[in-house]
């Protein structure tokens, strides 16, 4: 699957169905050896677009349990850490 094939999918946690975000406002992160994605970097946003200061939350690709038409759920439990 290609980046674009994912592109402005939205990202729930199957937890507790909240929206985590859209996937085009992301950054990824990226093995340097093997070019795989290893994490989604969903950066919180508050009130007119404004970024919220080290409120960034990291999805792992091992974390992705399902990538729908319209949606990509992950499973990302509470303890799951934010960077």
């Amino acid at each position: 699957m290609r980046y674009k094939d994912l592109g402005s999918k939205e990202i729930v946690n199957l937890e507790n169905g909240a929206r985590l975000g859209m996937l085009g406002q992301t950054d990824i992160e990226l093995d340097e050896t093997t070019g795989q994605i290893e994490a989604f970097v969903i950066p919180n946003y508050r009130f007119f677009g404004l970024k919220k200061d080290g409120s960034d939350v990291k999805i792992h690709w091992k974390d992705i349990q399902k990538i729908g038409e319209d949606m990509i759920i992950v499973n990302r439990t509470s303890s799951s850490s934010s960077s």
